[in-house]
């Protein structure tokens, strides 16, 4: 009998079993795939970032950034974390004025975050298309890492502290009664506490306990290019609209590559993971008009992977369903940049010690609500 099992070995799932073990509690983890981060979380680009509107998520987010950056000088590894910041560019007045109004509720969450003059983006970005520039916020605590790095980092602290990790099983039922029961294709296991972490396919894991999770896929490719001389250092975000797209962004990893993204509009549902001829010319149109010094690097390799959705673009994390049964799902493709904060709230409620800023988020990130609006920077 185990006290608690997760399900799913990937952004959320692994952080939680990190957080539980230093708390005393050896979870076992089930996953699917061969290893760790094998379903969304290898399709991260790498992007961490505070920068959110929702406080529950600025809250998450800055402490995972505190383990992020603290990673390498506590534990030893080297998972590829660079502080470039980030910045939010304004080319027109909606933009700007949305950005502008965001600010205060930002920095009253505790975000480092100013606005930026044209003139200051262009150091921070420099040969950045001058033309139409209103501005944008900056937020220098923010940064990046490699997600198969940092998962597998996770994962072997995580044993370190007692939890056990099952992979190449496909969990099939789960039953309630005096606790549950979790069949999996090659075996049976018991505990007291379940923790859905399944990413893409957590709809149907909630459904084996009848717990109807809103969660729904949609597909997004992203992009690698050779790697070059450093040139710029945040990660650049442009949340404007263009035909067959909403926003994209970029930065240049810590070994010089440029890697990018882009929000296709209207969405595309599903959980498919072939690229598609679409996505490069759509991409590089708009990452050269605004960066021009981006048009002679040669692009490596392009995948696509998938966001699991909520309808207001806001995690679920906490309990639900029968007793003992909890979520974390439903990041809308911010697993791997949540994932740390999430595991300790997890952890925190869990083992019944949550803080009066876990219960903030767990109200906001809750099954039961409203799911009205979405949140302006998912």
């Amino acid at each position: 009998m185990y006290e608690v099992i997760i399900i799913g070995a990937g952004s959320v799932g692994t952080p939680i079993a990190m957080s539980l073990a230093a708390r005393g509690v050896k979870p076992l983890v089930i996953d699917s795939g061969s290893s760790v981060g094998q379903g969304n979380n290898k399709c991260a680009i790498g992007g961490i970032r505070a920068t959110h509107s929702d406080p529950a998520k600025v809250a998450l987010s800055l402490h995972s950034l505190k383990t992020f950056s603290n990673w390498e000088g506590v534990q030893g590894d080297d998972i590829g974390w660079f502080m470039g910041g980030y910045t939010f560019v304004a080319y027109t007045e909606e933009v700007s004025l949305s950005l502008q109004n965001m600010i205060p509720a930002q920095q009253n969450a505790g975000l480092n975050i100013k606005w930026c003059d044209p003139d200051e983006i262009m150091k921070l970005v420099p040969g950045i298309a001058r033309e139409g520039l209103l501005g944008g916020t900056f937020s220098p605590e923010d940064g990046s890492a490699s997600p198969m790095e940092s998962c597998y980092a996770f994962q072997r602290h995580a044993v370190k502290e007692g939890a056990e990790f099952r992979f190449g099983e496909t969990v099939e039922s789960i039953e309630k009664k005096d606790h549950f029961t979790i069949r999996t294709d090659r075996g049976e296991y018991n505990a007291e506490k379940i923790i859905n972490c399944t990413g893409s396919f957590s709809r149907e894991v909630g459904a084996m306990i009848g717990v109807d999770l809103p969660v729904y896929p949609d597909m997004h490719e992203a992009g690698i290019t050779e790697p070059v001389q450093r040139f710029f250092n945040p990660m650049v975000v442009d949340i404007s609209r263009s035909p067959g797209s909403a926003n994209y962004y970029f930065y240049q990893y810590c070994t010089g590559q440029v890697v990018f993204c882009i929000t296709p509009d209207p969405p595309l549902p599903g959980t498919g993971t072939a690229e598609t001829s679409v996505f490069l010319p759509q991409v590089a149109r708009r990452m050269v008009k605004l960066y021009p010094r981006l048009a002679n690097i040669k692009v490596r390799r392009t995948w696509r992977g998938c966001y699991p959705q909520t309808p207001d673009g806001t995690p679920i994390i906490g309990q639900a369903g029968p007793a003992g049964s909890f979520v974390a799902v439903g990041m809308c493709g911010q697993g791997f940049m949540l994932g740390p904060g999430v595991g300790e709230v997890m952890a925190r409620l869990v083992t019944d010690q949550s803080t009066e800023e876990d219960k903030m988020v767990l109200e906001a990130m809750k099954l039961d609500r409203e799911f009205t609006g979405v949140e302006a920077l998912k």
